[in-house]
């Protein structure tokens, strides 16, 4: 409805709108807040399917309980295979070991897969005594944390083949030297927190989940990937420090290596005895705790492996020995590591007996220790062990084991020893 006058004047009845000349203005509406509808009906079928999913889920965690219960009641008894040690001729403790080689006492690796490190950190610790007759504390976790370095550079490398994972072997510790030098314990700790104990499973995780997403996306800047690693590692470790005082002195690590531990990486070796290799050469080590592929290790039959091990400590030197420590002969309670008749008896003990177990995975790489002496009991050879093990600490003498002769030919699998103690097989290995 519109009236129009003689004026020109326009009125609109019904729209809302007046206008003059024939222009229309649109009412403009006004925005409110108003209180949310409810639906009572709608709120309590979700709500009841709220209930019905916490139900299942709840039902779901608590079958998943039970079975997992009973699958380790099945699966991981409470006991375990040991034998009778009544009858067992051992030694008393360390002060049996007369002529035992000079070390520090037994430091604990805690919650860490770093016995190589600290093993042979022991081993470098009594050559810098043999050599300077200086008694110098090494820093285990400065090897292990740029062994962890190395390791990141080794899966980009090879674009996410390499194991990253705490493992790994004496040979790695004169590397580490050899390239980034070597603080004293003072110097770091490689832990941090008010109790400095080493607690590397949630690290390794996580370094893991990383390096595990660089290999899923495709991503391979080098750098870029060592530089996060290294943060993972400072948060668990600490930063390894860029200098440090010694005596007074500000030095670098490398020349706190070169100046003061005084010894040549390169002359130390390994020596393994197996039949996967050729004997009297170098070869590889193959565990995947050799994941660099190290193929310098000397390959020597077991009674020339055993020999070396006999020359050094009755020699009074140290070895670094590694292999196999998940026998039921071995015993932390007892502090003794022997192999029963009910395995095999000892005199049967041969190249072949070895490498059956080697070749089969009953004989694995799973520990490094520090031998530093020896003694005879009852026909046997009986050697002092220094270890960072937990089970180590189990019995009455803290961070030692006394291994028997026939653990130690049928069970260990490499030791690391000066070059000069053994330069004969090496005339023979690289000529």
């Amino acid at each position: 409805m519109r009236t129009v006058f003689s004026s020109g004047l326009v009125v609109l009845i019904g729209f809302g709108v007046v206008g003059i000349g024939g222009a229309a203005e649109p009412t403009r509406d006004l925005a409110v807040y108003v209180e949310k509808e409810a639906y009572p009906v709608i709120d309590e079928l979700v709500a009841a399917n709220e209930a019905l999913m916490e139900a299942a889920e709840a039902k779901t965690s608590e079958i998943l309980e039970a079975y997992r219960e009973a699958e380790k009641q099945r699966t991981e008894p409470e006991k375990k295979l040991r034998f009778d040690l009544s009858g067992l001729v051992k030694p008393g403790g360390p002060e049996d070991f007369a002529a035992g080689v000079w070390h520090f006492p037994p430091t604990p690796q805690y919650l860490s897969g770093t016995c190589w490190s600290f093993s042979a950190t022991s081993f470098m610790e009594s050559e810098i005594k043999r050599l300077h007759g200086e008694e110098i504390k090494l820093s285990e976790m400065w090897t292990a944390y740029w062994e962890f370095v190395a390791k990141a550079r080794g899966f980009v490398a090879s674009r996410g083949e390499s194991v990253v994972e705490h493992g790994s072997q004496s040979a790695a510790l004169l590397r580490v030297f050899a390239e980034q030098g070597v603080v004293p314990r003072s110097a770091y700790e490689g832990a941090v927190g008010e109790d400095l104990r080493f607690n590397h499973n949630l690290m390794v995780d996580r370094v893991n989940s990383f390096l595990g997403w660089c290999k899923d996306s495709n991503f391979w800047d080098e750098e870029m990937i060592v530089a996060m690693v290294r943060r993972i590692l400072d948060s668990t470790m600490g930063r390894p420090p860029e200098t440090i005082v010694w005596e007074g002195v500000d030095l670098s690590p490398q020349e706190f290596f070169r100046r003061v531990c005084r010894f040549d990486p390169a002359d130390y070796v390994s020596v393994m005895s197996t039949l996967s290799q050729p004997m009297w050469a170098r070869g590889e080590y193959a565990v995947p705790d050799n994941w660099w592929h190290d193929a310098g290790y000397v390959n020597v039959p077991l009674d020339t492996w055993y020999g070396i091990i006999l020359k050094a400590v009755d020699g009074g030197r140290s070895l670094v020995i590694g292999g196999d420590v998940s026998e039921p002969g071995m015993n932390g309670f007892e502090d003794v590591a022997v192999i029963p008749s009910f395995d095999i008896p000892g005199d049967l003990i041969d190249q072949s007996a070895r490498e059956l177990r080697f070749n089969n995975g009953t004989t694995a790489d799973d520990h490094g220790i520090h031998l530093v002496g020896r003694t005879r009991i009852s026909g046997h050879d009986w050697f002092l062990i220094k270890d960072s093990n937990r089970s180590s600490r189990q019995g009455e003498h803290k961070g030692y084991y006394f291994y028997r002769d026939d653990f130690v030919r049928l069970k260990m699998l490499t030791i690391t020893v000066h070059r000069d103690l053994i330069e004969d097989i090496l005339e023979r290995v690289d000529q």
